[in-house]
């Protein structure tokens, strides 16, 4: 996400300065060569970028992890893809939101304030998970920035409308639980200011914190696709015990069994009592195998807060091993940075942005030409003796 005058001089960000190319194996294997043939023309120079793998491992762990890492890289698209259908938010299709969403879940989303809150989140957050894989394909970086840079844009005004979207909805969100309130606040805030801090080092051409905001952003956005995964897991886990309970509303109950009034009558009575209001709570048990519908929402609402804590704490922990792990793309991002900002006279060159050498304790960064210049004789800041 460049601004027009920085694209003229970003342009050059890669070509200038490709990253080396992976000599690790002189003769590698076949699975090696089959997968170089596939990453190296989408403009990718090392192995465990193109899958997004966690680690730089050596070849034969990459080959091991290469399929896992296409599942994360992947997933957030394929989630997006295949909840498009959520778009048709109040149809009569089997695959709309109102027919596919969680048992019991309509029943809020049908009007009011809840609609218009659903209806923002989803046109927005489903458009921008189909945008953000792409804004980190090298290829488009290097040979149609003006796109990477749209697109950008673009990802930025959805994911912030679509939080909006989902703060209006938390409150009835799989029963609307503190837990769930806190986690959507947190994951809201989290990728806000994720994105901020991208677009300001962006702006200011601190382009290696550009990549690791995005980075975070995206991570913290994919939580949703684990966050189904444990809320699925977790619901088969305590439909083996019959001890688990939780409340539901008749209202939800009613939109469930719409056109079976004996059914609620027979289930669950306090609904048909005279008085009875939508909001009246009902014991529902949660049981996701072979329950009733309002069973299997029960199960869902259950521990939708404890999985989306659990998936937000690996993927903010994840994206910090992976950042920890690829420091020479952090080293040679900055090196162009440094020689961005200096093009355009711009304070501090090399450190611009928001970087840890001028907010923190870190040492002085100095760009590559220096370090040459010192000379390996020479002890760096951090080795001088500070006993004075």
């Amino acid at each position: 996400m460049l601004s027009g005058s920085d694209d003229k001089k970003a342009k050059g960000l890669d070509s200038q300065s490709p990253p080396a190319v992976d000599q690790s194996d002189k003769t590698p294997n076949k699975f090696v060569q089959f997968w170089r043939r596939v990453y190296r023309p989408l403009g990718f120079h090392k192995g465990y970028n193109f899958p997004l793998c966690w680690l730089p491992f050596s070849w034969k762990f990459r080959q091991i992890l290469t399929a896992s890492g296409f599942i994360f890289g992947g997933a957030l698209f394929g989630f997006t893809l295949a909840k498009l259908s959520y778009l048709n938010i109040g149809g009569n299709a089997s695959s709309s939101f109102a027919n596919s969403a969680s048992p019991g879940e309509w029943f809020w989303y049908r009007n009011g304030i809840y609609r218009i809150g659903i209806t923002i989140h989803l046109a927005t957050i489903l458009p921008a998970g189909l945008l953000m894989p792409w804004q980190f394909l090298p290829v488009i970086r290097h040979k149609v920035l003006m796109l990477h840079r749209i697109n950008g844009y673009a990802i930025v005004i959805l994911v912030i409308i679509s939080n909006i979207g989902a703060v209006m909805i938390v409150r009835r969100a799989f029963g609307g639980t503190l837990a769930t309130q806190a986690g959507v606040g947190v994951l809201a805030i989290m990728s806000t200011v994720s994105i901020a801090l991208a677009y300001y080092n962006i702006k200011r051409l601190q382009i290696e914190q550009h990549r690791a905001w995005m980075l975070r952003a995206m991570f913290y956005l994919a939580t949703i696709v684990t966050l189904r995964l444990i809320m699925i897991i977790a619901a088969l886990i305590i439909s083996q015990s019959s001890n688990y309970y939780t409340t539901m509303e008749c209202g939800s109950v009613r939109t469930i069994y719409n056109a079976e009034p004996q059914k609620i009558q027979s289930l669950y009575p306090q609904c048909t009592q005279p008085g009875s209001a939508n909001d009246t709570l009902v014991i529902v048990q949660a049981t996701f195998g072979n329950g009733q519908p309002e069973q299997i929402g029960a199960s869902l609402r259950m521990n939708f807060g404890m999985a989306l804590w659990m998936a937000l704490l690996l993927h903010a922990v994840g994206v910090e091993i992976y950042l920890g792990l690829t420091p020479r793309e952090t080293n040679r991002l900055r090196q162009v940075s440094y020689e961005r900002q200096m093009e355009r006279g711009m304070k501090h060159p090399g450190s611009a942005g928001l970087t840890s050498d001028r907010f923190g304790d870190a040492d002085p960064w100095k760009p590559l030409k220096e370090v040459e210049l010192a000379g390996p004789g020479v002890p760096r800041d951090h080795e001088k003796d500070d006993t004075r």
